[in-house]
């Protein structure tokens, strides 16, 4: 336990994590950028994390940017591999201590499996073989399409994004993620930055989320792996609704609110 703690607080990781939030909010940036070209008439790229790496990929320092996006993301994946451990002896007790050791533990899990794809995803760019992250999903569904059960797997993995993207919608309107930093050091004015980055970025978030599994519980339902589009499918969808092109910019700023979160969030700590 102690090792893992000071694993966790230890200077340097702490240093990468900045790092790779940066990297991650730029990230985010990209795809916002992606977003608002698609819904004006410009889009040529994939509204999403394949399309962002794409991005860095065109630009004269790309292949550089890309490993340190991946080394970022890497950092921040230790950094919550680090956060299950601090929490781990929590696991055993009773009460309001153990649900809050699981719940914890459960968001640092779900955290660092997201920074992992990412860094997979800027390193098989980085080498040049990188691909539609909607292709990969749709691999990805028709592979799990094969396992028994796998319709429901994927049905249920949809319904988990669904509530990923109501939880982001509930953060951002109750302000529950300033519960998750410490701002105690902030100026008034840097504190309502941080708030109105976080009433804007996580509901944007949460929207493409939510019609990404909502995507998913559609390909589920009609057993069709193609349905299953990921995050630029999901922006395509919104652009197709009534209004959409308002619709997928009030995303698209969304996100791109999140992504500056992201680097406001690379100044504070973590609340414990």
């Amino acid at each position: 336990m102690g090792k893992a703690s000071r694993a966790g607080n230890s200077d340097g990781l702490e240093h990468l994590a900045r790092i790779g939030l940066i990297a991650f909010g730029a990230v985010h940036l990209l795809i916002a950028w992606l977003a608002l070209q698609l819904a004006w008439g410009g889009g040529g790229k994939s509204a999403d994390q394949s399309g962002a790496m794409q991005t860095l990929t065109e630009s004269p320092i790309g292949r550089p940017l890309l490993w340190v996006v991946a080394v970022g993301m890497i950092a921040l994946a230790v950094w919550q591999a680090a956060e299950v451990l601090r929490w781990r002896s929590g696991w055993s007790a009773s009460g309001k201590t153990r649900t809050k050791a699981l719940r914890k533990s459960g968001n640092a899990l779900i955290k660092a499996a997201v920074y992992i794809a990412l860094a997979v995803l800027a390193i098989r760019f980085a080498l040049g073989s990188g691909k539609s992250s909607s292709q990969q999903q749709q691999e990805t569904t028709a592979g799990v399409f094969g396992w028994p059960g796998g319709q429901f797997l994927v049905g249920a993995a949809g319904l988990v994004l669904i509530g990923v993207g109501v939880w982001h919608i509930r953060k951002g309107f109750n302000n529950d993620f300033l519960k998750q930093i410490d701002t105690s050091d902030a100026s008034p004015s840097a504190l309502r930055l941080v708030t109105r980055l976080g009433q804007v970025g996580f509901p944007g978030k949460g929207v493409a989320l939510a019609v990404v599994g909502g995507l998913l519980c559609y390909a589920a339902i009609t057993f069709d792996p193609s349905k299953a589009q990921g995050l630029d499918g999901a922006m395509r969808t919104i652009l197709q609704a009534p209004f959409g092109r308002i619709l997928l910019t009030l995303v698209a700023i969304g996100i791109a609110a999140f992504g500056a979160f992201c680097f406001v969030r690379a100044r504070y700590p973590e609340r414990t």
